[in-house]
């Protein structure tokens, strides 16, 4: 029955200039332009999530319609794809916003700071001022969400989720000791492997491809992902992964102290992105901070097999700032 009414739930997809750059985003609800909505029914918030790294928006549509039916379909779930992880099909339409903002071309777009950046163009130029906003951040999403908080303070964000939280050193975690060899020393040899294998390979091929692993890994989207296969955005994911190594290392206490009573943190018992230890020196740096640990050992990439779940915790969560808008 629960998956009959998911399956009811409309998931508008639009592709939108954002600093220069096409970007997927994924909508939650009735609701897909809340300027020109200004009937007595347009929300009064907006759940906006930001995803980890890949950013590949479809395997974040279970989550948004879990949590959209969770909060009694009140209010729109929107998410968006990371600049240059997401190429619009062939005869889409691109969508601009009348603001000059989005006409703006945004430095380094697909590093971090760029990612930080094309977030912040979305949210002032998609997103009336009167709307309130609940921030939802997965891995490096979470990162990017605390620099929102900090860069954008006049936007009302009144709380911030923060998902399995990559927000402090990530090379030294068990999994970035492993990637960052591949990431920041032999990322060139990873683009050349990737141009040489996938961009001779028929869209067809592609898509036959993705269709199998999906299947293989009990796996169901309503919008066929096969940027997952393209060169171009495996490249910038792998850029932005770089990137993540690099720079994010030391975690920002000031922006964290400055916003701790609209912050939720929740992190994996076996993660080994942020593993344990992370959440034992936060908790012990605040310890007056709702900053939880997973008891279910669900892994770093819920969205995967266990978005039902997170979608259960965050919209109980969620409820209880319902009260701030």
């Amino acid at each position: 029955m629960d998956s009959e009414i998911k399956e009811e739930i409309p998931v508008h997809e639009e592709f939108v200039l954002c600093g220069g750059v096409e970007t997927q985003v994924l909508k939650c609800g009735p609701w897909d332009d809340l300027f020109n909505d200004q009937n007595v029914n347009r929300p009064k918030l907006l759940i906006f999530i930001i995803p980890g790294n890949p950013g590949f928006s479809s395997f974040y549509v279970p989550f948004a319609k879990a949590l959209y039916s969770l909060t009694n379909r009140c209010f729109p779930v929107w998410t968006i794809s990371h600049a240059g992880h997401a190429l619009a099909p062939k005869d889409t339409k691109i969508l601009t916003a009348s603001e000059d903002a989005n006409a703006q071309e945004i430095k380094d777009i697909y590093g971090l700071h760029g990612q930080i950046e094309h977030k912040l163009a979305f949210l002032r130029t998609h997103v009336p001022k009167e709307v309130k906003l609940m921030l939802i951040g997965h891995s490096i999403g979470s990162y990017i969400a605390l620099q929102i908080l900090k860069r954008a303070p006049e936007l009302p964000v009144i709380h911030t989720f923060l998902l399995f939280p990559t927000i402090e050193r990530m090379a030294e975690s068990p999994n970035g000791r492993i990637a960052t060899p591949f990431l920041c020393w032999f990322r060139y040899a990873l683009y050349v492997t990737g141009y040489l294998l996938l961009k001779p390979c028929p869209e067809k091929i592609k898509s036959l491809i993705i269709r199998m692993g999906l299947q293989v890994m009990n796996l169901k989207t309503e919008f066929l992902q096969t940027n997952i296969l393209q060169p171009f955005c495996l490249a910038n994911a792998a850029y932005l992964g770089g990137q993540e190594m690099m720079q994010v290392v030391k975690r920002d206490d000031e922006i964290i102290k400055e916003h701790l009573s609209k912050l939720t943190f929740y992190y994996g018992a076996t993660d080994r992105w942020c593993p344990k230890k992370y959440y034992e020196d936060i908790k012990k740096d605040f310890p007056e901070g709702d900053i939880r640990l997973c008891e279910k050992k669900i892994p770093h990439a819920f969205i995967l097999h266990f978005s039902q779940e997170i979608a259960d915790m965050v919209a109980n969560w969620l409820k209880d700032n319902l009260f701030k808008i």
